[in-house]
């Protein structure tokens, strides 16, 4: 599949900025790249993206206004869960777009945060340590 970016597409220092479908595709593509073994978890899990986290993200993160939040696991993690009692609520990843893009010159370097972004996401869910997501290139 091929993106074509239309005029709407502005950079400012740096920085890019793009739609909301644009932001969407690339996340489609990144999704794409992660490994097998990582990407087989992703359907029990809801993918979702916002242009910023909220407040009460950020707080629960113990952020600052400017701390960076590029990503975020919400929900419970596989080692955590019990036959007796499942989880209330679905597991979420958010993505955040404009952190993300603020991180980001290219189209490229944007589709592979997004991608280091949801494996690390993806880690929290599963209990994945550090050297095991080294071992798969992105520690």
């Amino acid at each position: 599949m091929r993106i074509s970016f239309g005029d709407d597409r502005i950079r400012h220092m740096g920085k890019i900025k793009l739609s909301e479908k644009e932001f969407d595709g690339i996340v489609k593509k990144a999704l794409q790249r992660i490994p097998r073994e990582i990407r087989g978890y992703l359907t029990n899990i809801v993918i979702t993206v916002q242009k910023r986290p909220s407040k009460r993200m950020r707080e629960e993160m113990a952020l600052g206004l400017d701390g960076p939040l590029l990503g975020l696991f919400e929900g419970v993690p596989l080692i955590e869960r019990s036959v007796t009692s499942p989880p209330l609520y679905p597991d979420i990843i958010y993505l955040f777009q404009e952190p993300l893009e603020a991180m980001c010159g290219t189209l490229e370097e944007l589709q592979e945060e997004i991608e280091i972004t949801v494996v690390h996401e993806v880690a929290h869910y599963v209990g994945m340590t550090e050297e095991r997501l080294a071992e798969l290139g992105y520690g």
